[in-house]
Parts: C-alpha cells; sequence; structure tokens
C-alpha cells in the first residue's frame, strides 16, 4: 500500500468500529477452531503468525486477549514492520507471505487479513505458503473484502485488485490442501449503508478513517451485536467481509 494508507491504518485501527469488528471475529474464529481440536492437541503457549500484520492492530488485539499465545508477525513494508514492533511488542519479521522466512509447521494458526486481495499477492501460491507454516491440525483464518461489484475507489485506494465471493474462497482452500472448511459474511447488519456509501463514492478515496463519536458508538455496537448472533449460531448470507477458517490435515 501507498505510505498514507499505512499511517491511517496505524492512526485508527486500535479505535475504529471496523477494525474492532475484524479483530473480534477473527479471534473467535480462531477461538473456535481450537475448541474443536482434541485437547491433547492445544498448545498451552500456541504459536500465533499475523500473515501480512501491517501495523499490528491484530497482533495488539490478540495480546490483550490471548496473553498466553506467541505472537509473531510478517510485513513486506519495513516501517510499517517498525511500527508494528513497537505498537505489539510481538517478533515481526519483514517479508512477503509469498515466501514466509519461517520453518515448516512452525505455527499453530496463521491469521490473514485482508491480504489476498492485495496487488502482488497471488491467492494460491499465498494459501499454500501459510500451509507449509503450519503444524498439522493447524488453523489459517482469512478475511477478505465480499462481492466483485462493490469494488471501488477505496479498494484501489489500499491497494486492492479482487473481492470475493464464498465459493470462491472455498475453491481456494480446497485446491490448497485445506480441510474442514467454515465460511461465513460478516459485517451484515451495516451492509446495506456500506453498499450505499460505497456506490455513491465508487470512484472516492480510501474510508479507512475514524467517524464522528457517536457513530462509531452506533456501528460498534452493531458490529457486537451480530457477533452476540453469530456466537449463539445466526450468521448472515451476506455481508461486507467473508471470513473463513480451514486446517491443515
Amino acid at each position: 500500500m501507498e505510505r498514507g494508507e499505512y499511517e491511517r491504518l496505524a492512526a485508527v485501527e486500535e479505535r475504529g468500529w471496523w477494525f474492532w469488528g475484524l479483530h473480534t471475529n477473527l479471534i473467535a474464529a480462531w477461538r473456535l477452531a481450537t475448541a474443536t481440536r482434541p485437547a491433547a492437541a492445544r498448545p498451552a503457549h500456541p504459536s500465533l503468525l499475523d500473515a501480512g500484520c501491517g501495523t499490528g492492530g491484530l497482533l495488539t488485539r490478540i495480546a490483550s486477549t490471548a496473553p498466553q499465545a506467541r505472537r509473531f508477525g510478517i510485513e513486506i513494508d519495513p516501517l510499517a514492520a517498525a511500527t508494528a514492533r513497537a505498537k505489539s511488542k510481538a517478533a515481526i519479521a519483514i517479508g512477503s507471505t509469498l515466501a514466509p522466512p519461517f520453518a515448516p509447521a512452525s505455527f499453530d494458526a496463521v491469521f490473514s487479513a485482508d491480504v489476498l486481495c492485495h496487488r502482488g499477492v497471488e491467492p494460491a501460491a499465498a494459501l499454500r505458503s501459510i500451509w507449509s507454516c503450519l503444524v498439522p491440525g493447524g488453523t489459517v483464518i482469512l478475511n477478505l473484502p465480499a462481492y466483485r461489484w462493490l469494488f471501488s475507489g477505496h479498494d484501489r485506494a489500499v491497494d486492492n485488485v479482487r473481492r470475493f465471493d464464498s465459493g470462491e474462497v472455498r475453491a481456494l482452500l480446497h485446491d490448497a490442501g485445506y480441510a474442514q472448511i467454515r465460511i461465513r459474511y460478516w459485517n451484515s447488519l451495516l451492509f446495506p449503508l456500506m453498499v450505499l456509501q460505497r456506490l455513491i463514492h465508487k470512484n472516492g478515496a480510501s474510508d479507512v478513517e475514524l467517524l464522528p463519536a457517536p457513530v462509531e458508538h452506533l456501528f460498534r455496537t452493531a458490529v457486537a451485536l451480530e457477533a452476540w448472533l453469530g456466537g449463539h449460531g445466526l450468521h448472515f448470507p451476506f455481508g461486507g467481509s467473508i471470513l473463513a477458517t480451514a486446517v491443515r490435515p
């Protein structure tokens, strides 16, 4: 991404409603996947990698919600990696998700949040690289932007070149050798507003920014309600993002 977008990300990712929802969903998906593993296969200090960690928001959130985890990140931009290292206190490597500088079978789980959509990242190759980083039985947790028809100026600003549907994500994971694939949409309650905003500003700029405090509070409440419903088994068949988990057999 452009340097200005990294600066926007660093400024809002610990306070913005969308990032709060993203990190909440990613961590909940990891916990659910871990809970389905046999007790003997759940390490006391799981090794977690954020592949394409940006400026470290997810790793910082994991530190507060799963302090027992050993946290690692990889980021291609050196200044973003330095920001992530200072913010999260995690071990951050500079490099590409396509060629991660880690030994095979190093991690119990690998997160990839809105990375496979970027220019210069080939999704199938990236998923194979992540597969090699996982221990057998380890989990990949993906977040991806949904629906090609929603492609807008925001995507161009943050260097996205693709958006996905759930069937496409399932096929990518299956072809890369993953099993136990689970896929759902999120950011569903606010989806109509997202569609309206993106279509009106189809040629606009990035919308990575903090909204007025009352709006931030309202939107975070909506995302929290959706997360609560998801925790009780209710998921919507649409949404602005796709959340997927899968296991290396």
